[in-house]
């Protein structure tokens, strides 16, 4: 019995590299089976560390796109593009509205990486407009609820 285990085990590892989806499909078959003594256990660890990684990842793109775009809307005096802009800055909170309704624990993870994705947006936005000057520093209200309601531009 041992060794049929260590087989099917190895043979789901394999899997893991050769059809990754065949192998998701697999591992859910068997997590459904509650046949827990076959599962991948360590491509599986690596695979649910990655799905926090990720939504880590896909929450600072949002934010940092939010920041890209208000500090166009806000500093570029281009009107022609603030219908545009302001399209985005809805698009984008509606994303980290949605990431934060699945994900209620990043709220928290926002405050840490304000700074980082504020400064990635300053730098991406200083290239594409070196006409304009804008803060180094953000000029406005940092809580999550300001970002995701307040329109800047307005104030």
């Amino acid at each position: 019995m041992k060794q049929a285990i260590s087989v099917k085990t190895t043979e789901v590892v394999s899997l893991y590299k050769d059809d990754y989806l065949l192998w998701t499909e697999e591992i859910v078959q068997k997590l459904r089976a509650r046949d827990f003594n076959q599962l991948d256990i360590d491509n599986l660890i690596e695979e649910i560390e990655s799905l926090g990684k990720e939504t880590k990842r896909a929450f600072k793109g949002h934010l940092r796109a939010f920041f890209e775009h208000l500090l166009k809307r806000v500093y570029v005096n281009m009107p022609q593009e603030f219908n545009g802009w302001e399209r985005t800055i809805d698009n984008v909170r509606v994303e980290i509205e949605d990431i934060l309704e699945d994900s209620p624990s990043l709220r928290p993870y926002s405050a840490e990486i304000f700074d980082v994705a504020y400064q990635q947006a300053l730098k991406k936005v200083k290239r594409e407009y070196p006409q304009y000057s804008f803060p180094d520093t953000w000029q406005f209200n940092r809580e999550i609820e300001s970002i995701l309601n307040q329109d800047f531009w307005l104030d």
